[in-house]
């Protein structure tokens, strides 16, 4: 892990003793928070040493001299192993080191606990449970003994591969808290870990649920069935009586076991031994009881009509009648399918037709009864359960068998039912990464216990699926609640000496499980909390004084109610099924992303991993999700999905350095290499737009509405370069440039632009921008249109974005073939919450710009702001022009653009130049004489100052002088300076400055002397903006073709007065210059 460090030198040349340290915890929080120096904060470590711990003998050694710079961050090597050897883990419970923001902890005792108490015992106790005693014989029964051995192995293998997995991320590094959240989370991000790890949540809350009703199953069916609040009136009732019994009992016990949780946890941890010991105890019994069949098998005898198994509730002789005294009586069995004790009664076809027999239960380990169980038995709901292959013989009619005491199946069964049924049989395994701030070693003792708990109890479920099938009889193992051997558990006529061994024992294991669960779930449901990701979440992160979670606890019982208003044991067990195998399936994912990324922070002690092995487990884990439920696994999938993109759009960011971080930069990287460096092709050209920010003296953008219309132009798509330049050297400008990044991504975030942001401090105002348009973007991802406001103070010479900063950026991007936009008025332009209803988008289409103008409408559109705006095309026709078939020839054009536009020809005819327009070029040119001589430097002005003091003294004479420089032309005309004038203006400020250029605007030279060339440009630009007045004064937006700059540089200034005329009167003006490639084709 990168770590920063302190150092603490030696003095002197003898060794000093190290100073103690007087709280490893104080100090461990200190570190956390920022510290002087460079200003660049560090990562927070256990291993960093305050810096101000020794801050007045730092610098008093001489040994380390050489080192005095790095000495406030960088640790001396005895420091960091002090550090090392100080350094303790965290409970669990509380936030993980690297996240913590508490300035001190409490002093914690040093964990004690081994491989075996600490992960191997609790992995088996968490493993053996509830479906273990109440289901697998049935599941057995159902499917066969060799569907249940795959059953089995299918979900032994997927806990097998995820325990490798995880054991490879519990041993590179520290788990403090949080078990298999925390693994999650920081290998693959705070979205996936709080998705994944909510749903692990949900789990463990669903477990409750499932152990609650277990206990209760157990409760009412096999030690008190006359505690049941609810009665059966007939059988047809059985079932729903059974259901609200299990609803009333289930909330009642869950309501006792919150209390007992929130009032004495301690009690609870230490309960764990004496139900393991049950567990352990009912397996010993399981065996033992197998063993004892293979020489005297116990007597559970099973009462069959025809092949038809008798449920014994209700008669306990198994015959028809009875010898008593000489004379044929009959029995009660008789009396339940006849409708009188009489022997010419009228009774049930099937009953009169076949005989009753009696079997033993457990014929034994010897008897060969595996043959006959070896194949599966599915059936529907309401099914009676027939022995295969004994004899039988149906009636000719089908008579209803309701009310008759048969024993039916109470649901419809077939594979991947059982399969979900099954699977939370081997849950459990996160046990001992959950507690691994309470283990002496726990990158050595997580791997070992995880996998030899895992091995153990897979040894036990498969041998116990042999041993049932070759013990037990088929129509037993199918026989759920016991009914056909007196109500006794199934799986307690196996054992040895006494069924209410495996009773007793079951129902404790079930309680301490159901604890365990209410205690676990709520600190996982605070880790989650405590980590800021979820912000609705937070409430659940506080407690009591001693960090018991209370809110969560009630959360957790409130969803645990749920499952207990289920009331089905086998209708809980798939949903945490679903939500289990989710949070294995990520653990998988996130220990083969970590493998293949090969990031040099992935060292794990445990080298029995393999990526392969990883991805075959969250394969499996996927597949079993789809064959427990498909519709539990979407719903499952939906609800991680919604709490990821939540997180995603809400949620704190944390950097972790997790492995979808590291994934991402990989796919990047490739992505880019494989990005062709040259142009795209026509049809994939997009504007990919650089973003000309302007800062204020704050580092506040000027102009926020820029980023509203990108949005609006990029609707999310391609790449947004959003840049600006501060002037300065960056080492005195850092700190600003900071600020100002934080303040774009943050406008960047509320106009919901997306894309990246990039400062850049330059001496030059102008040298920035350049640096910007040349070298933004990486590689292939370079952006081909640079967006801009139109400078609205460009006539203010103190305005660092002045005229010439302006001219010189629309040079630079068409140097590099970039296409230009510069929005006028930015300010009127509309916000993302604004929609104009009506109103058109207008486009000038003066020259061919290889199709923006074009383009650009037809984006903008795609955005609501612009969607119900019209768009119209107009063109300019000159006197040769056939205007009617320039309208038939664009429309035809635009029909193959796939473009909807209305479309005129304006066409210009050739007049005189108007006195306005000859009025508006002198003013032009005495404007640009003032700017030029506004924009001297020191130098400049003392030779200019100099020039005309000899040209002064040539001519010896000042008012000859003034009169030809009013008369010459343009290019020629310089401002008189006097020596005495230069010394009083040098010390003036600017606007003193400017006062003293307004006689140059009383200046009137006569018309025919102004450049022509100008004059010209001026009558273009004021007979355009007259036109354009007149059709789109009116117009949501215009966009019209920006002129280029002329070639000669002296004639800069002009440039931005034509630019004014030309887009002077409208509100919303969109001024595009093409990069000089065709962005637009009609071709497919």
């Amino acid at each position: 892990m990168p770590t920063s460090f302190t150092v603490v030198p030696v003095e002197g040349q003898e060794p000093q003793p190290s100073r103690p340290l007087e709280d490893p915890n104080q100090q461990l929080a200190e570190c956390s928070s920022g510290e002087p120096g460079d200003g660049i904060p560090k990562e927070s470590s256990p291993f960093i040493n305050s810096a101000e711990m020794d801050r007045g003998n730092i610098y008093e050694g001489k040994n380390m001299a050489l080192f005095e710079e790095e000495m406030d961050s960088n640790p001396m090597v005895s420091s960091l192993l002090n550090k090392l050897a100080n350094y303790t883990n965290l409970t669990q419970g509380v936030v993980e080191h690297e996240a913590d923001e508490d300035s001190k902890r409490k002093e914690i005792k040093a964990p004690r606990m081994g491989t075996f108490i600490g992960v191997y015992l609790p992995c088996l106790q968490n493993i053996l449970g509830v479906i273990l005693f109440l289901r697998l014989t049935w599941i057995v029964g159902t499917s066969g003994v060799l569907e249940s051995f795959i059953i089995v192995f299918m979900c032994c293998a997927c806990t097998m591969l995820t325990a490798i997995s995880m054991s490879a991320i519990a041993t590179n590094g520290v788990v403090p808290a949080g078990g298999s959240y925390y693994m999650i989370s920081r290998s693959l991000g705070p979205e996936f870990g709080g998705a994944v790890g909510l749903c692990f949540y949900l789990g463990t809350t669903f477990a409750g649920a499932m152990y609650i009703l277990g206990t209760i199953e157990i409760l009412l069916t096999y030690i008190s069935p006359s505690a049941a609040i609810f009665k059966a009136e007939d059988a047809d009732g059985e079932t729903e009586a059974m259901l609200n019994n299990m609803r009333v009992y289930g909330t009642c016990i869950v309501a006792l076991m919150a209390i007992v949780v929130f009032v004495g946890v301690k009690y609870v941890n230490k309960l764990a031994l004496v139900f393991l010991s049950c567990v352990i105890l009912s397996i010993f019994a399981i065996y033992a009881g197998v063993i004892k069949t293979a020489f005297d098998p116990p007597d559970f005898p099973i009462c069959l009509l025809g092949n038809r198994t008798l449920s014994r509730r209700n008669f306990d002789i198994c015959a028809k009648f009875i010898e008593v005294n000489n004379e044929t009586v009959t029995t009660k069995l008789w009396s339940l399918f006849c409708d009188s004790r009489s022997l010419n009664a009228t009774c049930d076809e099937y009953f009169n037709l076949n005989n009753v027999t009696e079997i033993q239960g457990i014929p034994g380990i010897a008897s060969g009864v595996l043959i006959d169980n070896l194949w599966s038995a599915y059936t529907e709901k309401g099914s009676i359960i027939e022995k295969k292959g004994h004899p039988s013989v149906t009636g000719t009619e089908e008579i209803k068998v309701g009310g008759l005491p048969y024993v039916f199946t109470d649901i419809m069964t077939y594979f991947t039912m059982l399969v979900g049924i099954y699977f939370p049989s081997v849950t459990g395994i996160m046990a001992g990464s959950n507690r691994s701030g309470d283990l002496r070693d726990a990158q050595k003792s997580i791997p070992t216990g995880t996998i030899l708990a895992i091995s153990t109890t897979s040894f036990i479920y498969l041998s116990c699926i042999v041993l049932f099938g070759a013990c037990i009889e088929g129509v037993i193992l199918r026989d759920k609640f016991g009914e056909a051997v007196n109500g006794n558990l199934v799986i307690g006529t196996l054992a040895w000496p006494s069924p209410w061994v495996i009773v007793i024992g079951s129902f404790f294991s079930t309680c301490g499980a159901g604890l365990q669960s209410l205690t676990g779930a709520p600190r996982l449901l605070q880790a989650i909390a405590r980590d800021g990701i979820i912000p609705f979440l937070q409430v659940f992160g506080h407690g009591k004084a001693n960090g018991e979670p209370t809110w969560a606890l009630l959360l957790t019982a409130c969803i645990c109610e749920i499952g207990i208003l289920i009331a089905s044991l086998d209708s809980v067990a798939p949903i945490l099924s679903m939500f289990f195998l989710m949070c294995y399936m990520f653990v998988n994912l996130a220990c083969a992303v970590q493998t293949l990324l090969c990031t040099p922070n992935w060292r794990p002690r445990f080298k029995y991993y393999h990526w392969a092995l990883s991805f075959l487990g969250m394969s499996l884990c996927f597949a079993l999700m789809f064959i427990c439920s498909w519709y539990y696994a979407l719903i499952a999938m939906l609800i991680a999905g919604c709490i990821y993109k939540y997180i995603e759009y809400r949620g704190a960011e944390k950097e972790w350095g997790d492995g979808i971080r590291g994934l991402s930069l990989n796919a990047a990287r490739y992505a880019l290499l494989r990005v062709e460096h040259g142009p795209p092709h026509t049809k994939n050209w997009r504007p990919q737009v650089l973003v000309l920010l302007n800062l204020d003296s704050e580092q506040v953008v000027k102009h926020p509405r820029l980023l509203s219309f990108t949005s609006q132009l990029k609707a999310g798509k391609g790449l947004t370069i959003v840049g600006s330049v501060l002037q300065g050297i960056y080492l005195d400008k850092y700190i600003e440039a900071q600020k100002a990044e934080e303040n774009i991504k943050s406008l960047m975030g509320v106009e919901k632009t997306k894309g990246f942001c990039q400062i850049v401090v330059s001496p030059s105002f102008r040298d920035g921008m350049s640096h910007l348009i040349q070298s933004a973007g990486l590689g292939g991802m370079t952006h081909n249109t640079v967006l801009m406001a139109w400078p609205q103070s460009w006539k203010q010479t103190d305005n660092p974005f002045s005229w010439k900063n302006f001219v010189d950026t629309v040079r630079e991007t068409t140097a590099a073939q970039q296409a230009l936009l510069v929005a006028k008025n930015i300010d009127l332009f509309p916000t993302n919450q604004e929609r104009f209803s009506e109103g058109n988008v207008d486009v000038w289409w003066i020259v061919h710009d290889g199709g923006m103008l074009m383009l650009l409408p037809f984006l903008l559109r795609q955005h609501k702001v612009w969607r119900k705006c019209k768009m119209r095309i107009f063109t300019v026709a000159q006197m040769d022009d056939n205007s009617i078939q320039m309208k038939k020839d664009l429309q035809m054009f635009l029909y193959h653009l796939r473009l909807n536009a209305e479309v005129e020809v304006v066409e210009m005819f050739e007049n005189d130049i108007s006195a306005f327009t000859y009025e508006k070029t002198l003013m032009m040119e005495q404007r640009s004489q003032m700017l030029k001589q506004m924009q001297l430097s020191k130098n400049e002005r003392e030779r200019e100052a100099q020039l005309i003091h000899d040209r002064n003294t040539a001519s010896h004479s000042a008012a000859v002088v003034k009169c030809d420089a009013a008369a010459a032309t343009p290019e020629k005309v310089q401002m008189t300076w006097t020596k005495e004038k230069f010394i009083a203006e040098k010390h003036k400020n600017r606007e003193t400055n400017i006062t003293g250029f307004k006689d140059i605007f009383n200046m009137k030279p006569e018309w025919g002397n102004l450049n022509q060339s100008n004059v010209r440009r001026m009558h273009t630009a004021v007979k355009l903006n007259g036109v354009i007045l007149n059709k789109s004064q009116h117009a949501q937006l215009v966009l019209l073709n920006m002129p280029g700059p002329p070639k000669n540089k002296k004639g800069d200034e002009n440039y931005m007065e034509f630019l004014e005329v030309l887009t002077e009167g409208l509100n919303r003006v969109l001024l595009v210059r093409g990069g000089g490639r065709e962005v637009i084709t009609i071709y497919s």
